[in-house]
C-alpha cells in the first residue's frame, strides 16, 4: 500500500505545471508513457529517422543503459548515429551534451572510464550553446553531476545544479525539477542539513508522482528514507522495493538496507 500524504513529509506548494518533457514526434504520449515504464526501447521504435529524433532515441537508449546497466552498444550506435545526422550548432551541442552523459553514466557504473570524454563533451556543449539556449539547463544538470559523484567537488556541483534548477524552474520542467531537487537535496544531506535535504527529496518525489515517471519513483522513496524517522523510513523503503521488484529491479544501483 502506498505512503498516504498525511505519512509523508509536507512539500511546498509549487507554481510548476507538472508536465512530461517535450517530444517531438505525433506519439509523444506514448513515448512517455512508455519511458515512464521502463520500456524505453519500446519507446525509441516509435521515433522516426530525422535528426531530431535521432537525438532523442539516443537519449532514451542512453537512459535506459544507465537504469539497467545493460544495452551500452545500442546506446553508442543511437548516439553515433545522431551525430552523424545534426544539422546546426543546436544540434551539435544536444549530441555533445548525450555524449556527455553516456560517458558520465559508464564511469560512475564503472562501466569503463569515460571521464576525459565526459568533461570534453560537455564542454564542446557549452561552447555551442547560448547562454540562454533552452537545452542549457539540462547541460548545467550533467555538468552538476560530473562535479558531484566523478569530481567530488560539491561546490561546484551546487552552483551546476542551482543553474539548473533555475532554467527548469523558468521552463516549467517538472522532470527535470525532479532531478535537481533531488540532487540538491543530496547535497544538503552531506552538509548535515537534514531538514532541507528532506524538503528536497520529497519535492522530487512529489514530482515523479506527478509526472507519472514510475520508474524514477523507488529511487526518490529510498532517498527519502534516507532522511526520514525510522518507522516512516521503513514504510518508504518497503515502499521503493515493491516498485523496484515491478520493475525487474530497476534502476540497477538503487540499494535498499
Amino acid at each position: 500500500m502506498s505512503l498516504s500524504e498525511q505519512q509523508r513529509p509536507r512539500a511546498s506548494e509549487s507554481s510548476v505545471t507538472a508536465h512530461v518533457p517535450e517530444q517531438r514526434t505525433a506519439d509523444a504520449g506514448r513515448i512517455w508513457l512508455l519511458r515512464s515504464r521502463g520500456c524505453w526501447q519500446a519507446a525509441a521504435e516509435l521515433l522516426d529517422g530525422d535528426a531530431g529524433s535521432a537525438l532523442e532515441r539516443a537519449e532514451l537508449l542512453i537512459e535506459a543503459a544507465f537504469f539497467t546497466g545493460q544495452g551500452w552498444d545500442d546506446a553508442e550506435t543511437a548516439l553515433r548515429a545522431a551525430e552523424a545526422a545534426v544539422r546546426d550548432n543546436h544540434e551539435r551541442a544536444a549530441a555533445a551534451c548525450a555524449r556527455g552523459f553516456l560517458a558520465y553514466a559508464a564511469t560512475v557504473l564503472k562501466v569503463h572510464d569515460r571521464l576525459d570524454e565526459a568533461q570534453a563533451a560537455l564542454g564542446r556543449a557549452s561552447a555551442l550553446l547560448a547562454p540562454e539556449d533552452p537545452a542549457r539547463p539540462l547541460l548545467d544538470f550533467r555538468r552538476g553531476l560530473i562535479a558531484h559523484a566523478l569530481m567530488g567537488d560539491a561546490t561546484s556541483a551546487r552552483a551546476a545544479y542551482r543553474r539548473a534548477h533555475a532554467g527548469a524552474e523558468q521552463q516549467q520542467d517538472a522532470h527535470l525539477l525532479s532531478y535537481t531537487w533531488r540532487h540538491l537535496a543530496a547535497i544538503a544531506q552531506e552538509d548535515g542539513n537534514v531538514a532541507g535535504a528532506r524538503h528536497g527529496y520529497a519535492e522530487s518525489l512529489r514530482l515523479r508522482e506527478q509526472t507519472g515517471f514510475a520508474v524514477g519513483i523507488a529511487p526518490a522513496l529510498a532517498a527519502l528514507a534516507d532522511v526520514s524517522p525510522a518507522a516512516e523510513a521503513a514504510q518508504l523503503r518497503a515502499e521503493a522495493r515493491r516498485l523496484a521488484r515491478a520493475f525487474a529491479d530497476t534502476p540497477v544501483w538503487l540499494t535498499l538496507d
